[in-house]
């Protein structure tokens, strides 16, 4: 079986749920997959001006992204939008050559980008491949009306209803949920992974913002935590975010606040942690999901961070701070009332999809032998 992956440089979810199905692969002998950054390939100038746009816009002026976001959700869907001339126009005719080079039998459309492209593509040239998109979210974001593929991977079967509104077929979805790395699917115990990580055996909060470090307000939440009189101890993963872990490491401190840059250890963070905060990302979310872990939000980028904290906090998932709710009540009620974990951890044990990538590997090889 030959595998393509199309992703788009958008924030690291879209690159990161293509390389969890990779692994999934990587001991399969009789699977060859690539990896095609859609915009990179077609002009690494678009690629740069793409990844640059999305991060100030989230970044810098995350309530204008919001509002247009908010309008293209809520536009008339029965009239085409600009988005598939704009990608037809830009994508296709590189994209095409390689497709006939490589010839894959089943391609994985990691962006809502990349599956529109691929619309356009096969309605012009007939391909052999099965064409499957993964949804990157807890919601269905604009423009996914405009793709029509053979299979879509969502979520949660609780996103069926927003999936029939934009008129995907029901036969269609396929709630797997959205592929992560194997490793979180095994936890560690507490105690093991702090041994592992040299902490103290004690209650752990994981601070974790992504990995560009966002969160305008981490560095006054840690400083609010640091003030509790409760003992815990605070890892805080700052990503790429060097400022911010200067600023943090040069604090002054009542309580044990370790600091991470970029890391590959999130697995065995989260697994010596009793409870995580967190921007509500769709690919940090499920893993924390996976691993049962209590999940404090903060500072979601408006768009499809909001639609993910709605469901989360509407599933009985997750807290979400505010500004009268805040980080250290928020951390307080998950110190002092263990019913009220337990009732967050039995409600992920539904929800979470820690199989998503082995899942959507076995449905793929499926697919591929003619069974499905």
């Amino acid at each position: 079986m030959k595998v393509l992956f199309l992703s788009v440089p958008t924030g690291q979810g879209h690159h990161q749920t293509a390389k969890a199905v990779l692994e999934y692969f990587k001991e399969n002998e009789n699977v060859e997959c690539r990896f095609l950054d859609l915009v990179d390939n077609t002009s690494p100038f678009l690629a740069e001006s793409l990844q640059k746009g999305y991060l100030l816009s989230t970044k810098v002026t995350p309530k204008m992204y919001g509002t247009f976001y908010d309008m293209a959700d809520r536009r008339d869907i029965s009239k085409n939008s600009n988005m598939g001339k704009l990608v037809k126009s830009v994508f296709n005719k590189k994209l095409l050559k390689y497709l006939k080079l490589y010839d894959p039998d089943i391609i994985v459309a990691t962006h809502v980008l990349s599956a529109i492209a691929m619309t356009y593509i096969r309605k012009k040239y007939p391909l052999r491949a099965k064409i499957v998109a993964i949804v990157t979210d807890f919601a269905l974001h604009p423009f996914w009306e405009e793709a029509d593929i053979d299979y879509y991977v969502i979520a949660s079967e609780l996103l069926e209803f927003q999936a029939l509104k934009k008129g995907l077929a029901a036969s269609k979805l396929k709630p797997f949920g959205i592929p992560i790395s194997p490793h979180f699917g095994v936890c560690l115990p507490k105690q093991e992974a702090r041994a592992q990580l040299g902490l103290e055996n004690c209650f752990t909060i994981l601070l974790m913002m992504g990995s560009m470090g966002y969160g305008n307000n981490v560095f006054d939440a840690i400083r609010s935590l640091d003030n509790m009189k409760e003992k815990f101890q605070l890892l805080v993963v700052c990503g790429n975010n060097s400022k911010l872990k200067t600023r943090i490491d040069a604090m002054h401190k009542k309580k044990t606040i370790i600091t991470y840059g970029y890391t590959n250890e999130v697995s065995t963070l989260m697994d010596a942690a009793d409870c995580i905060i967190t921007k509500p990302g769709g690919l940090s979310t499920s893993e924390a999901l996976a691993k049962k872990l209590p999940i404090i939000m903060m500072d979601p980028i408006p768009g499809q961070e909001d639609r993910n904290k709605e469901f989360m906090l509407n599933n009985g998932l997750a807290m979400s701070v505010s500004d009268t709710f805040p980080i250290n009540e928020a951390v307080y009620q998950l110190l002092h009332y263990h019913d009220k974990v337990n009732m967050l951890k039995n409600n992920m044990e539904y929800i979470a999809k820690p199989n998503a990538a082995k899942d959507l590997g076995d449905f793929m090889l499926a697919l591929c032998d003619g069974k499905k």
